[in-house]
């Protein structure tokens, strides 16, 4: 098995487990054989923001196809 990684900042006004179910339900919903997502940093933005945002940046892996 190979498998690929790839790096997505997940965002939400909620929380940052809200921001990671984010990215992990996105990659989901456009990749194949999603295995596994690892944290990388959390962050708040709060100068630009009208409202908190928070974010999380991830590492996904899938497993490529043969």
């Amino acid at each position: 098995m190979v498998y690929k990684k790839i790096e997505l900042i997940g965002t939400s006004e909620e929380s940052f487990d809200d921001a990671a179910d984010d990215a992990i339900d996105r990659a989901e919903d456009t990749l194949q054989n999603v295995k596994w997502a690892e944290v990388i940093d959390q962050g708040v933005e709060i100068a630009n923001a009208e409202d908190r945002q928070y974010q999380v940046e991830m590492k996904v892996a899938f497993e490529l196809q043969d």
